[in-house]
């Protein structure tokens, strides 16, 4: 199943935290991360928009 909204944010949120990202730049860390963890839970072309704004 699909991780909703607010369950993507947060896994995003822990995922910036984890990788130390600051800008981004460090996207491509915080998605490998998201990516090794919620593989086929969610839908990482939303996920990486959301991604890159929290690193704005």
């Amino acid at each position: 199943t699909q991780l909703g909204q607010a369950e993507t944010e947060t896994a995003i949120r822990a995922a910036i935290a984890e990788t130390g990202a600051s800008s981004v730049k460090d996207m491509g860390k915080v998605m490998a991360v998201l990516k090794e963890k919620y593989a086929g839970q969610m839908d990482f072309s939303k996920a990486s928009g959301i991604v890159k704004e929290l690193l704005q």
